[in-house]
């Protein structure tokens, strides 16, 4: 894709003006902004008839069926990963209506994910091998085993003809999506980019969590959805008018040890330098939460940082379960649904703290628009 004329280099920072969600408290934002602030729990048993899955509860999207939601053309062979995020997606679309003003050859899609759909990839790898020949597999189910099918269908559903990219992170990969997103713009490659990140509940996720996870975590419970927000520069006044939040700065780190504290550390000094802001001036810090040592210690370093009441601003992300790859991305949509039911003082800063306990650490700080 070559730059275009309409689509300029910016140094600007880039703003959030729409967002939508999935999420296990139903389908919409509206859904998600009065669940996540009432705390509702969102965990219930499985259906032993539907899941052959190792633990007995899950916090699953109530009726997401993909016929019912999407309807049935295009939909025969299509995984749950997919479907969340062409729903999300299409309900941004809508949402947004006429404010986007971007066409689709300048509207880029950048989505965050752990592996794609874990299911797809092994429900195609057992066909192989129990074939008579390895060959002899439903050719329909190959694009969904593919880590980008669902950046891809998002695409072909919405007509979206600008950059296209998947990005495999883990707990992090909202905010990884969200970086990502913010070079589109900053170089002109885009003047529009849908970013966000989409797990799906399946029997493979969870039996390969539940494999991976050791006393620490035994506890924990698996969640699923999408969260997808449009990104803009600042650049034209209506989008600047529009903003619910300025992306100030997005960083990351590694650690090499059970401990993340260190590098969680280093990576909010590293944010907050980069963003140009003070330690006072954050208003509210939403931690990922993970379960066991990890989400401890990442408290612990928060709370030193910028005490409880801060932490206790954002909205708790508990009550949807682990939802892995869109973590990062539901924490952003409750500090946004927080700051349209809060009275945010005027430049108030959020910080959003992503952890994984494979090694990565994350965080991005935002300056709320006041309401």
């Amino acid at each position: 894709m070559t730059l275009s004329a309409s689509a300029p280099a910016t140094t600007t920072r880039p703003v959030i003006t729409a967002w939508s969600a999935v999420s296990p408290y139903g389908i919409g934002k509206d859904s998600f902004a009065a669940g996540v602030l009432a705390g509702q729990d969102t965990s219930a048993p499985l259906d032993s008839g539907q899941w052959a899955a190792p633990d007995s509860h899950a916090c699953l999207i109530p009726g997401f069926e993909l016929r019912e939601v999407l309807g049935k053309k295009g939909t025969r062979s299509m995984d749950r990963v997919t479907g969340l995020a062409v729903t999300a997606v299409r309900d941004l679309l809508r949402d947004s209506g006429d404010r986007r003003t971007a066409s689709d050859e300048e509207t880029a899609l950048v989505l965050g994910t752990t592996t794609g759909s874990a299911q797809s990839m092994m429900d195609f790898t057992r066909a192989s091998l129990e074939g008579d020949k390895p060959f002899y597999v439903d050719p329909s189910l190959m694009p969904n085993a593919v880590m980008n099918c669902a950046a891809g269908q998002c695409a072909i559903w919405h007509n979206l003809k600008g950059p296209n990219t998947t990005i495999a992170g883990g707990r992090v990969a909202g905010l990884s999506a969200l970086s990502y997103a913010a070079g589109l713009l900053a170089s002109g490659r885009a003047r529009t980019v849908l970013s966000g990140a989409a797990e799906e509940f399946s029997n493979a996720r969870a039996w390969l969590d539940h494999h991976r996870r050791g006393e620490d975590g035994a506890d924990a419970l698996l969640g699923e959805g999408c969260a997808m927000f449009m990104l803009e520069s600042a650049d034209p006044a209506d989008a600047a008018d529009r903003a619910l939040a300025e992306v100030l700065a997005v960083q990351s780190r590694v650690y090499f040890d059970d401990d993340p504290g260190e590098a969680l550390a280093a990576c909010v000094d590293g944010v907050l330098r980069r963003g140009g802001v003070d330690r006072d001036d954050v208003w509210a810090v939403s931690t990922s939460a993970p379960a066991g040592n990890a989400g401890t210690r990442e408290r612990e370093v928060l709370t030193a940082r910028f005490g409880a009441q801060v932490l206790d601003r954002a909205p708790s992300m508990s009550a949807v379960g682990d939802t892995a790859a869109a973590s990062a991305a539901f924490q952003i949509g409750s500090l946004l649904a927080a700051a349209e039911q809060s009275a945010v003082p005027a430049g108030a800063v959020a910080l959003v703290s992503s952890v994984d306990d494979n090694g990565v650490v994350a965080c991005a700080a935002l300056r709320l628009s006041a309401r």
